[in-house]
């Protein structure tokens, strides 16, 4: 599949728009909690669903992607973020806020074991294409930051969602009309690459698990947390949200270079030399950024994002080369399961952890959970020989 084609633009998109939505909440919440008479932490726990769903939906996500069809999935994708996200605009207090934020949660599930796996297949550089992808779910990050606060200052946060509602629901009409139909479902097609001792694949789904897990804790705790981080220590510096968003998004389009980078090392280089020390990296980074203030602060923030997102692409680029096409959909979802169900505490923990203890050790709870996942990068197996030269899949059927 090329990467300009309309299948690899639309699944691109849709991961920027993935992101977007799911970070829409944090951005906004400010401004929902004083719409609601509430404080900020006391109204961030209601997004837990969310990202409980978000993690626990990939299972059948990627189940079904692989037996029924990635493309009917991706369009399924599409037109269920669009309505969750017109139910999140209309809620009218925050247990119906909470339902619609899980419903999105849901659907927003299904990107990631499918999109992925979709845009994958048969593309000679799969790293490269990763890391062009997780740039698009990044900018939708840095989009939800500065999209978010412009939406939020004029015209309410009702219309940070149910703008994004209306693209998702113009993405996937374009979806249907532009991806052509797959022939076959992954799951019936002939096998792709060498079939990889069982030793080995079940050393690195074991490692690659745990990667997911401790990454997607750092991941949450950041793109949920930087907004009011950001507000607290540039405070007296900065304090007009719309700049703060602006800031917010810079951050995130600068650090999202960084997988371009990464995603062209991985189509050259054994992926436990990349990782290793983007992993090892975050620690000093955390630690530094947990007693900073001002645009000190900022510089450190700037820096251990990049690393963060630097990281992303690393267990994708695993599945593809321990994992053959047939099955990537289901082994994603599984890994995605755990890793996203055990991370969704981070969400849930954020507000009250911030409010009992501040930012302060929050970071450095980071800096460990960086440290914890070097530790995990190092017993990642080499790659037999015989399956170096073989790229991730078969030939595509959808573009």
């Amino acid at each position: 599949m090329s990467n300009l084609s309309p299948t690899a633009l639309l699944l691109n998109a849709g991961h920027a728009l993935d992101h977007l939505f799911l970070l829409i909440f944090a951005t906004a919440v400010g401004a929902m909690a004083a719409d609601w008479g509430m404080a900020w932490p006391d109204l961030m726990p209601y997004t837990v669903g969310a990202f409980a769903m978000f993690g626990l939906g990939s299972l059948p996500a990627g189940r079904l992607g692989d037996l029924w069809g990635r493309r009917a999935m991706m369009v399924v994708f599409f037109l269920g973020m669009g309505v969750s996200g017109l139910l999140i605009a209309a809620s009218g207090g925050v247990w119906q806020l909470a339902a619609a934020l899980t419903l999105m949660g849901v659907f927003a599930a299904i990107y990631h074991p499918v999109g992925i796996p979709m845009l994958v297949q048969g593309n000679s550089r799969p790293g490269f294409a990763i890391g062009l992808n997780g740039l698009a779910g990044n900018l939708g990050i840095a989009g939800a930051a500065i999209l978010t606060g412009f939406l939020v200052k004029y015209f309410g946060w009702r219309a940070a969602f149910a703008v994004p509602a209306v693209l998702a629901l113009a993405l996937g009409v374009l979806f249907l009309a532009l991806v052509p139909r797959e022939r076959t479902a992954p799951a019936r097609r002939p096998r792709s690459q060498p079939e990889l001792p069982r030793s080995v694949v079940a050393r690195a789904l074991l490692v690659m698990t745990l990667i997911s897990v401790s990454s997607s804790l750092i991941f949450n705790f950041t793109t949920n947390g930087n907004g009011q981080f950001l507000a607290e220590r540039l405070r007296g510096v900065v304090d007009d949200p719309a700049t703060l968003g602006a800031l917010l998004a810079a951050v995130y389009t600068v650090a999202s270079l960084a997988q371009i980078v990464v995603g062209k090392l991985i189509d050259r280089f054994p992926l436990k030399r990349i990782y290793l020390p983007i992993a090892l990296a975050q620690v000093p980074l955390f630690w530094l950024a947990a007693h900073a203030q001002g645009w000190g602060l900022y510089a450190l923030v700037v820096g251990f994002m990049t690393f963060v997102f630097g990281a992303i692409p690393f267990v994708d680029a695993m599945i593809v080369q321990y994992v053959d096409d047939r099955m990537r959909s289901r082994v994603a979802g599984i890994r995605l399961a755990v890793a996203f169900g055990v991370s969704s505490t981070a969400v849930w923990a954020l507000g009250p952890t911030v409010k009992a203890a501040g930012f302060a050790t929050l970071l450095v709870t980071m800096a460990g959970i960086a440290a914890v996942t070097t530790v995990f990068v190092s017993l990642l197996p080499g790659r037999p020989r015989a399956a170096q030269a073989t790229v991730a899949a078969a030939p595509a059927e959808a573009g």
